[in-house]
């Protein structure tokens, strides 16, 4: 059963924080992305002293290697669900349960504001990317971080990408899921104000056993219904793109992470009498 896009909390259709596996099915994609995450977040500032506000946290890796790498000073991890991190308490790590779409979502003013893999699941995403950059204290930095979709017309075909394909397209129906404006961060943030924007993106390995096939796989099993809806796919198509993320025929283009970044001004100082 599916529902409609962007409607309900995020993900309840398809990846529900209650199932067996979720939290296992979130570090898979923490151990893939997580050490570019810090590094871009690293080379942008954040340490000592830095408050810090870490928005769809999941199971909280990026939040505790804030604290324990970065040296923050402290870090408001915010979910829909925090089963994960309530689970895994670490000193200056603060928990809240919210809603980044609700109306009274007002945590604070934060020196680093960090979102990855929430907004491709939202709708309203201008407005989103406006209010989180609301958050951010001047001088401070707001950093997004997405998916990008790389199979392409042009990509081989491949049980991988005839899969891929039709999740995107199955996750679009049920839950609301678009990457497909991702690549429009960079000009968004500007729109909000920020400044010193700059983006990149790194596509990691697909490789038989790694991480990366792990989280595809188990993500696959879980949206195998919304893929099958799409009329893209059958059993057979996904069952065959399993087996392929480990054979050693397994060679193509993950999705890519795209992380985009921006500064709020300081504020001018005040004109002397």
């Amino acid at each position: 059963m599916t529902a409609a896009p962007g409607s309900g909390r995020y993900g309840e259709a398809v990846f529900r924080p209650g199932q067996a596996g979720e939290g296992e099915r979130i570090d898979y994609g923490a151990l893939v992305y997580d050490d570019l995450t810090m590094a871009r977040l690293r080379a942008l500032g954040p340490g000592t002293g830095w408050h810090c506000l870490d928005v769809g946290a999941g199971t909280g890796t990026i939040s505790r290697r804030l604290l324990e790498e970065a040296g923050a000073a402290s870090v408001l991890a915010v979910d829909r669900d925090v089963r994960f991190l309530a689970a895994r308490p670490v000193p200056g790590l603060d928990v809240l349960e919210a809603d980044l779409t609700a109306p009274d979502f007002a945590p604070g003013r934060f020196r680093l504001v960090h979102a990855r893999f929430v907004l491709m699941h939202l709708p309203e995403r201008e407005r989103l990317i406006a209010r989180l950059a609301d958050l951010v204290e001047p001088g401070g930095i707001l950093v997004l971080g997405d998916a990008v979709d790389l199979t392409s017309d042009r990509a081989p075909a491949t049980p991988y990408t005839v899969v891929m394909r039709a999740m995107w397209q199955g996750l679009r129906t049920a839950i609301g899921t678009d990457v497909s404006w991702v690549p429009s961060y960079p000009s968004l943030l500007r729109e909000a104000g920020l400044t010193d924007v700059a983006a990149e993106i790194h596509v990691p390995p697909l490789q038989p056993g790694s991480p990366l096939s792990r989280f595809w796989a188990d993500t696959w099993q879980r949206s195998r219904e919304p893929m099958l809806a799409t009329g893209l796919v059958d059993d057979a198509a996904v069952d065959a793109a399993l087996r392929y993320l480990d054979s050693d025929a397994c060679a193509a283009l993950s999705a890519g992470l795209l992380t985009a970044w921006g500064r709020r001004p300081r504020q001018p100082a005040p004109a002397r009498p």
